[in-house]
């Protein structure tokens, strides 16, 4: 796996920025890091426990904390921050980017929820 060499808060754009060492790089709006965050409030603590977070189109990110050389946690706006995400955790979500959003748009349809608060 590449190392990561950046990570840039773009906080007018609601976005993270994530470099990494072989090229890559990725625009991950804090929407999308919200509702796929790694913490077990979104993710359950096991297989199928993950929750759809609805109402969150608006949502920014305040502050980028590294934890130690692998990952950073983002305090949203919203004031979730229990997510770690980890450097390779993030390039997936970079990679995945557009499936995972089609699918969390599927699951949000399917549910009766909305983007908006």
């Amino acid at each position: 796996m590449a190392d990561c060499t950046e990570i840039r808060l773009k906080r007018s754009e609601r976005a993270l920025e994530v470099a990494y060492d072989d090229g890559a790089r990725f625009h991950l709006p804090a929407e999308y890091l919200r509702v796929e965050s790694p913490s077990a409030e979104v993710q359950g603590h096991g297989p199928g426990q993950k929750t759809t977070v609805g109402g969150r189109r608006h949502v920014g990110i305040m502050k980028v904390e590294p934890v130690g050389q692998y990952a950073v946690r983002l305090i949203f706006d919203d004031l979730h921050d229990s997510g770690i995400f980890s450097f390779n955790y993030l390039r997936t979500l970079g990679e995945e980017h557009a499936t995972r959003w089609a699918a969390y748009e599927a699951e949000l349809a399917a549910k009766g929820m909305k983007r908006d608060p």
